[in-house]
């Protein structure tokens, strides 16, 4: 026996309806293909009916399921639904079309926790179900033929009613009144409200074909004129026909599209008569009636927000991550990034690491920085005090004390102090190239020659008490102005290495990004760092030189010994 098909000679048969399951539609598919029979099928749509070398004569007005993956896959794109259950019978089909669904969630950037499969042991049933209850997923698609029998429609309606169902539109026929209330049910758009009263082409039909004038009575739930095809379509469908008339808009009360059409009438009523009435209005607080108020986030890992990167967990989804804080200089202005973006070398990340912003600067700020102040302080003070003594050495330079103690000489080691102190002010403020060239050399040749100034002093008093004793030999050194040529001589020594110094590589101002995170430090490069410190090794050396002069000199008497303090 083949369904549908009939070997007695009852006229030629030129198609057949094919069933909604895929399961009775592929084997008469394979059956009616060798014979050359076209079938149409109004509810299979597993992909392999349309190869056309296989079957070239199965035509399907359905969706293809292909086409329905690619729709729920963009839908979990669209709600950001991540982590996801696929609800499949367990035989070839729903397995089939449970990877192949998987694998185009997984093109929209989703997972799948896991794949479970219903078959007709109950125990196996409820593991999968309790599984579905236990997983941090929100949304179970379902896939594949349908679940026919009736106590596992039940077991499926009682275990996983708190989870939101996205259902193909192949399970819509069956099961969209009893179990899927409130979940997200495909069909197609020409279907959402439609008026199926009987035109000119139904009357021609109707009088050519008998069967289309009984799949149109049914549909209709309409009384023929044949009275024992009437008790025969009731008892056989389980309900009650009526008489109808050809301009009544024909949908079944039962049917959803029906519950469509009479809510988007309802709402263009309501509205109309909101619009054109002219009473008060009244205002009433809803929210309170709604319970379920959180938007469904089906997600195994929340949203990384801006400021943070996601960070893959081992072994798992790449759904499932965790969020780390991005790193020092690096931001992310967008949700859910892979990586944090670098700022640029003058830029520095705020404090939620979503923007970048210019760093801050920082130098011996005049205005800000109290250590600038302390300098500042301290300079004025000295440059005071050696201002005071040099005016008092002016006021009695022709006296035996100020005479007896090198007038000039003093002169120059007073003056040269006070071009020191006055050097500090070279290194506060913001840096520029020409404070930073002047600022080491300045103070450098300066400190140089009042160093040179003690030193002299210091000689020329230890001859002075040599030559004392008579026939000395050192009698001929008091006749040479030998402080001068040794204040000279040390001093050219400094500004020969200074111009040396600046004509390599002078000093020049930079921007020191690297030693402190988030801030740019204005600072003087000082060019060749070789030449920087053999500036500073001189004076060293002066001031060594000095030192060791003052302790020789330690035994003079104290009025004559101007460089005892050294020691």
């Amino acid at each position: 026996m083949v369904p549908n098909y009939s070997c007695g000679d009852y006229g030629k048969v030129v198609a057949f309806i094919a069933d909604r399951s895929i399961v009775t539609t592929l084997p008469i598919a394979q059956f009616l293909s060798s014979y050359g029979y076209s079938q149409i099928s109004y509810g299979a749509t597993d992909p392999v009916l349309n190869d056309r070398t296989l079957y070239p004569y199965h035509f399907s007005t359905g969706v293809n399921d292909d086409v329905q993956h690619i729709a729920i896959a963009e839908l979990m794109e669209r709600l950001g639904w991540t982590w996801v259950i696929i609800l499949a019978p367990g035989d070839d089909h729903g397995e089939s079309e449970s990877k192949n669904l998987m694998n185009e969630i997984n093109k929209h950037g989703a997972c799948v926790d896991f794949i479970g499969t219903l078959t007709e042991d109950t125990n196996t049933n409820i593991r999968t179900l309790e599984r579905i209850q236990k997983s941090t997923a929100e949304v179970v698609v379902l896939c594949g033929g349908l679940f026919r029998t009736e106590p596992l429609i039940s077991l499926v309606e009682t275990m996983i009613k708190d989870k939101t169902l996205v259902i193909p539109q192949t399970w819509l026929h069956l099961y969209s009144n009893m179990l899927f209330n409130g979940s997200l049910i495909f069909f197609n758009e020409n279907n959402l409200c439609y008026n199926r009263s009987k035109s000119k082409l139904d009357e021609l039909a109707l009088n050519e074909s008998i069967l289309y004038t009984d799949v149109y009575f049914y549909m209709e739930r309409c009384l023929t004129l044949d009275k024992e095809k009437d008790d025969l379509f009731q008892k056989a469908y389980g309900t009650d026909f009526n008489n109808c008339s050809s301009l009544e808009i024909s949908v079944l009360p039962q049917d959803p599209n029906y519950q469509v059409y009479r809510a988007a009438t309802g709402l263009a009523h309501a509205e109309h008569l909101m619009l054109s009435s002219s009473g008060k209005s009244h205002h009433k607080d809803i929210h309170k009636y709604i319970h379920r108020k959180q938007i469904l986030k089906s997600q195994c890992s929340p949203n990384c927000p801006p400021g943070y990167r996601k960070v893959p967990r081992e072994r798992a989804p790449p759904c499932c991550y965790d969020c780390a804080r991005c790193s020092e200089g690096e931001i992310s202005n967008l949700t859910d990034m892979e990586y944090c973006l670098k700022c640029h070398i003058y830029e520095w990340p705020n404090n939620e690491k979503t923007m970048c912003i210019e760093k801050q600067t920082e130098f011996l700020s005049y205005e800000a920085d109290s250590l600038t102040l302390v300098f500042l302080v301290l300079s004025v003070v000295s440059i005071s005090l050696v201002t005071v003594i040099l005016g008092i050495f002016i006021s009695f330079r022709d006296t035996p004390l100020v005479k007896a103690n090198n007038r000039n000489l003093s002169f120059i080691l007073l003056f040269s102090i006070k071009l020191s102190f006055l050097s500090v002010f070279l290194f506060l403020g913001r840096p520029s190239d020409i404070t930073c060239i002047l600022r080491q050399t300045s103070f450098g040749i300066s400190f140089s020659i009042a160093m040179s100034s003690v030193l002299a002093k210091t000689i020329m008093v230890c001859i002075a008490f040599k030559a004392s004793k008579p026939d000395s030999p050192w009698r001929k050194w008091l006749r040479v102005k030998i402080t001068y040529f040794i204040v000279i001589i040390c001093s050219f020594i400094q500004f020969l290495i200074s111009a040396i110094w600046l004509t390599i590589s002078p000093p020049f101002m930079e921007l020191n990004i690297l030693s402190e995170p988030g801030k740019i430090i204005i600072q003087c490069n000082e060019g060749s760092v070789i030449a920087f410190y053999i500036v500073l090794s001189y004076m060293g050396l002066l001031a060594s030189v000095s030192f060791i002069v003052a302790f020789l000199a330690r035994t003079l008497p104290d009025s004559f010994n101007e460089a005892k303090y050294i020691t």
